[in-house]
């Protein structure tokens, strides 16, 4: 156990990429709103705990009907079409797919797009966001894993940690008597953990 945790740590440490931890922040993609002006997301992403569990797998965000959809990243269309009476489309972007619906399409399968490119426009749809129209945008890597879309447009969840307790450090050369000092007991993610 002691072996593969010291691995781990190494390839952390080198930047060096772990199975399955997915893109680093060097790595995420960046992308565009597919709807113009910066749309209010109505419903956030909430992964199911399992596949086959409750959730929302994409976001939902708030439009008009007619409004233009638009790629969120350069990439092919793999399927424009109905499925269970609402228009869909899917862009394929080699590890990952973005979809949008409901969706009236103005493209067909295999159009090269560009991010922003315009998709279709937004139908009006029976859902949850009625009497409004919103459009429902997902976001998944290989064959079924769900990934939050706001990502790619700098919406995803911020995960920061804290270097103190109640107060910043003071700079260097004027700490003085009573300033706080640096939370002492922060230490990497990694390093915390107990093997």
């Amino acid at each position: 156990m002691r072996t593969l945790a010291a691995l781990v740590l190494t390839l952390v440490l080198l930047g060096a990429a772990v199975p399955g931890a997915g893109a680093g922040p060097e790595e995420e993609p960046v992308g565009t709103w597919p709807l113009a002006p910066e749309p209010e997301v109505v419903a956030p992403f909430d992964p199911p705990a399992d596949p086959w569990g409750p959730g929302h797998r994409g976001v939902d965000l708030l439009g008009s009907v007619g409004q233009r959809v638009r790629a969120a990243l350069p990439g092919t269309v793999s399927f424009a079409g109905s499925l269970a009476g609402r228009g869909v489309l899917v862009v394929d972007h080699g590890g990952t797919r973005t979809t949008y619906e409901p969706v009236t399409a103005s493209v067909t399968v295999g159009t090269q797009v560009a991010a922003g490119a315009p998709l279709g426009v937004l139908q009006a749809a029976r859902s949850h966001c009625a009497p409004r129209a919103c459009l429902h945008w997902g976001w998944i890597e290989g064959a079924s894993t769900y990934l939050d879309p706001l990502r790619l447009v700098g919406g995803g969840p911020v995960r920061l940690l804290p270097l103190w307790r109640d107060e910043p450090v003071a700079r260097a050369g004027r700490a003085g008597p009573g300033s706080t000092a640096a939370y002492v007991a922060w230490r990497p993610p990694l390093l915390a953990l107990d093997w």
